[in-house]
């Protein structure tokens, strides 16, 4: 399962990271949560998701302590800046807090959190310059449903745009539909965040259910593991769940060596089918 995902750019990922949201918010889970990471790049992962808004910079910092020693090239660090600060007149110093917080030089990707009334031509073209400045290795989006991504891929270097980051996971399927396949055709991948359904209305129906209950039997592994395979076996996807104990970290790691099958996913799809029609897009 250790897909490698090509982005527009060239540039070859593994198909799963660390998400970090709500992490370094309490002292009392700091070291922890810090072992939790530097246990995830010593066992190959290298990808690392955050941004300015999480704990208002809390998440950032933590992972700037836990990366403190690592070869920097070997990481591939994303943070994103929120819509209000997305303009000419702030992004760039959103930009250099970001990466004083991580004590490091540059982002690997850096991706508009949502979208807000700033123009996206003002943004790309910002995010363009951060580019050129090398303080961004290269940028993409989050949040975005396929009004948005076609707009994005139609307007001045909207080309450039690497990934499009959204909730998904097995409960949560609309993007199935239409947004995915869209930028599927235009080589853009997507990043799935809260793929274990983290605090999603859904979550205890999904882990009960009787076809993940079955595979998770099957291959002597947890409902909640069940879940991250199924990401994990959707093409042209990374998968960004986050772990804040070092056990729940191990358990994700782990599931890097499950390959769900063709049974496997046509049971889960009998249960949790992707629709049929357009739906709106889900954040929670």
């Amino acid at each position: 399962m250790r897909k490698k995902i090509l982005l527009p750019d060239g540039t070859v990922i593994r198909n799963m990271g660390i998400g970090t949201w709500y992490m370094g918010d309490l002292l009392s889970t700091r070291n922890e949560e810090i072992e939790c990471i530097r246990y995830a790049l010593d066992n190959g992962i290298n990808l690392i998701d955050t941004a300015e808004m999480y704990g208002n910079g809390n998440s950032e910092s933590l992972i700037g302590e836990a990366i403190r020693g690592y070869e920097r090239k070997s990481l591939f660090i994303v943070s994103k800046v929120l819509p209000s600060n997305a303009g000419r007149n702030r992004i760039f110093k959103s930009c250099e807090n970001t990466l004083k917080r991580l004590g490091t030089n540059y982002l690997d990707m850096y991706l508009l959190h949502w979208r807000g009334i700033i123009s996206l031509d003002e943004t790309i073209e910002c995010m363009e310059e951060l580019k050129a400045s090398g303080k961004i290795k290269c940028w993409g989006v989050s949040n975005m449903d396929i009004d948005d991504m076609f707009e994005i891929t139609h307007v001045a270097k909207g080309d450039q745009c690497q990934v499009n980051q959204v909730l998904y996971h097995l409960g949560s399927r609309g993007i199935e539909y239409s947004l995915k396949p869209f930028t599927d055709s235009r080589n853009i991948p997507t990043m799935a965040y809260c793929p274990l359904a983290q605090g999603g209305r859904l979550k205890d129906k999904l882990l009960r259910s009787k076809s993940v209950i079955k595979i998770s039997e099957k291959y002597g592994i947890s409902p909640i593991q069940v879940l991250l395979c199924f990401t994990l076996s959707q093409e042209n996807m990374i998968s960004i769940p986050k772990a804040s104990k070092l056990k729940h970290m191990k358990e994700n790691i782990q599931c890097l060596d499950i390959i769900l099958d063709e049974e496997d996913i046509k049971l889960l799809n009998s249960e949790f089918s992707a629709p049929n029609k357009k739906i709106p897009l889900d954040i929670e």
